[in-house]
Protein backbone atom coordinates (compact mmCIF):
# COMPACT_ATOMS: atom_id res chain seq x y z
CA UNK A 1 0.00 0.00 0.00
CA UNK A 2 1.17 3.40 -0.99
CA UNK A 3 0.80 6.04 1.51
CA UNK A 4 0.20 9.64 0.05
CA UNK A 5 1.42 12.54 1.76
CA UNK A 6 0.17 16.15 2.10
CA UNK A 7 2.88 18.86 1.75
CA UNK A 8 2.34 20.95 5.20
CA UNK A 9 2.89 24.84 4.78
CA UNK A 10 6.67 25.53 5.13
CA UNK A 11 7.57 26.85 8.77
CA UNK A 12 9.65 29.74 8.67
CA UNK A 13 11.88 29.98 11.45
CA UNK A 14 13.82 32.98 12.76
CA UNK A 15 16.62 34.28 15.09
CA UNK A 16 15.97 35.36 17.92
CA UNK A 17 14.27 39.26 18.09
CA UNK A 18 13.31 39.55 14.35
CA UNK A 19 10.09 38.76 12.81
CA UNK A 20 9.57 37.04 9.78
CA UNK A 21 9.36 39.21 6.31
CA UNK A 22 6.02 40.41 6.03
CA UNK A 23 4.85 40.59 9.70
CA UNK A 24 5.99 43.18 12.45
CA UNK A 25 6.07 42.01 16.25
CA UNK A 26 5.26 44.35 18.87
CA UNK A 27 6.83 44.11 22.04
CA UNK A 28 5.44 43.21 25.03
CA UNK A 29 6.24 45.75 27.04
CA UNK A 30 3.93 48.22 24.75
CA UNK A 31 4.32 50.36 21.77
CA UNK A 32 8.09 51.36 19.93
CA UNK A 33 9.34 53.91 18.54
CA UNK A 34 8.65 56.74 20.83
CA UNK A 35 4.90 55.89 19.71
CA UNK A 36 1.70 57.23 22.54
CA UNK A 37 -0.08 54.14 23.39
CA UNK A 38 -4.44 55.72 22.36
CA UNK A 39 -5.52 58.15 24.51
CA UNK A 40 -8.44 56.33 26.64
CA UNK A 41 -11.86 58.13 26.20
CA UNK A 42 -12.44 60.83 28.68
CA UNK A 43 -16.31 61.27 29.30
CA UNK A 44 -16.08 64.79 31.13
CA UNK A 45 -13.71 66.20 28.28
CA UNK A 46 -16.00 64.96 25.42
CA UNK A 47 -19.25 66.11 27.57
CA UNK A 48 -17.75 69.36 27.71
CA UNK A 49 -16.20 70.02 24.58
CA UNK A 50 -19.71 69.10 23.25
CA UNK A 51 -21.97 71.34 25.60
CA UNK A 52 -19.64 74.05 24.48
CA UNK A 53 -19.73 73.67 21.23
CA UNK A 54 -23.25 73.26 21.01
CA UNK A 55 -23.65 76.25 23.43
CA UNK A 56 -22.23 78.33 20.84
CA UNK A 57 -24.81 77.49 18.58
CA UNK A 58 -27.83 77.65 20.25
CA UNK A 59 -26.20 80.98 21.96
CA UNK A 60 -28.51 83.06 19.97
CA UNK A 61 -31.65 81.23 21.29
CA UNK A 62 -30.31 81.58 24.65
CA UNK A 63 -30.14 77.98 26.01
CA UNK A 64 -26.69 77.84 24.78
CA UNK A 65 -26.04 80.19 28.27
CA UNK A 66 -27.14 77.23 30.11
CA UNK A 67 -25.27 74.47 28.42
CA UNK A 68 -22.49 76.49 28.31
CA UNK A 69 -22.50 76.64 32.43
CA UNK A 70 -22.76 73.09 32.59
CA UNK A 71 -19.75 72.86 29.97
CA UNK A 72 -17.83 75.24 32.43
CA UNK A 73 -18.57 73.07 35.16
CA UNK A 74 -18.02 69.58 33.14
CA UNK A 75 -14.54 71.31 31.74
CA UNK A 76 -13.26 72.74 35.25
CA UNK A 77 -13.63 68.85 36.35
CA UNK A 78 -12.01 67.64 33.75
CA UNK A 79 -9.01 70.31 33.57
CA UNK A 80 -8.61 68.79 37.26
CA UNK A 81 -8.79 64.80 36.08
CA UNK A 82 -6.27 66.21 33.32
CA UNK A 83 -3.56 67.63 36.02
CA UNK A 84 -3.66 63.92 37.52
CA UNK A 85 -3.35 61.73 34.79
CA UNK A 86 -2.25 64.19 31.99
CA UNK A 87 -4.54 63.02 29.40
CA UNK A 88 -6.93 65.09 27.22
CA UNK A 89 -6.19 68.69 28.82
CA UNK A 90 -6.10 70.51 25.26
CA UNK A 91 -9.76 69.02 24.91
CA UNK A 92 -10.68 70.25 28.24
CA UNK A 93 -9.63 74.03 28.01
CA UNK A 94 -11.44 74.07 24.72
CA UNK A 95 -14.41 72.44 26.50
CA UNK A 96 -14.21 75.21 28.70
CA UNK A 97 -13.00 77.78 26.15
CA UNK A 98 -16.28 77.44 23.87
CA UNK A 99 -18.33 77.12 26.90
CA UNK A 100 -17.27 80.76 28.33
CA UNK A 101 -17.97 81.95 24.52
CA UNK A 102 -21.25 80.21 24.55
CA UNK A 103 -22.33 82.31 27.93
CA UNK A 104 -20.81 85.81 26.40
CA UNK A 105 -22.94 85.07 23.62
CA UNK A 106 -25.95 84.73 25.04
CA UNK A 107 -25.67 87.16 27.27
CA UNK A 108 -25.05 89.77 24.66
CA UNK A 109 -27.98 88.37 22.76
CA UNK A 110 -30.24 88.90 26.19
CA UNK A 111 -29.08 92.56 26.19
CA UNK A 112 -29.89 92.76 22.18
CA UNK A 113 -33.25 91.34 22.81
CA UNK A 114 -33.68 93.74 25.80
CA UNK A 115 -32.96 96.86 23.75
CA UNK A 116 -34.96 95.82 20.58
CA UNK A 117 -38.29 95.41 22.85
CA UNK A 118 -37.98 98.10 24.72
CA UNK A 119 -37.37 100.45 21.27
CA UNK A 120 -40.35 98.57 20.01
CA UNK A 121 -42.88 98.04 22.64
CA UNK A 122 -45.25 100.60 21.23
CA UNK A 123 -45.30 98.44 17.30
CA UNK A 124 -46.83 95.46 19.25
CA UNK A 125 -50.40 95.47 18.04
CA UNK A 126 -50.56 96.69 14.83
CA UNK A 127 -52.84 95.96 12.38
CA UNK A 128 -50.92 94.09 9.53
CA UNK A 129 -47.51 92.93 9.20
CA UNK A 130 -46.64 96.05 6.82
CA UNK A 131 -47.27 98.59 9.82
CA UNK A 132 -45.69 96.44 12.30
CA UNK A 133 -42.18 96.90 9.82
CA UNK A 134 -43.04 100.79 9.45
CA UNK A 135 -43.15 101.22 13.09
CA UNK A 136 -40.02 99.49 13.97
CA UNK A 137 -38.25 101.50 11.31
CA UNK A 138 -39.18 104.30 12.76
CA UNK A 139 -38.24 103.55 16.48
CA UNK A 140 -35.27 102.51 15.62
CA UNK A 141 -34.20 105.06 13.51
CA UNK A 142 -34.87 107.56 16.41
CA UNK A 143 -37.91 109.62 14.60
Amino acid sequence: MKTRTTAAAPRYTTTAGTAPAGRTAAPPGGPVGGMRPPAARDGLVTAALALGVTGLFTSVLLVGGLLGVLGVVLGVAALKTAGRTGAGRGRAVTGVVTSLFAIALSVLSAVLLAWYANRTQECYRPDSLQQYAQCVRQHLAGS
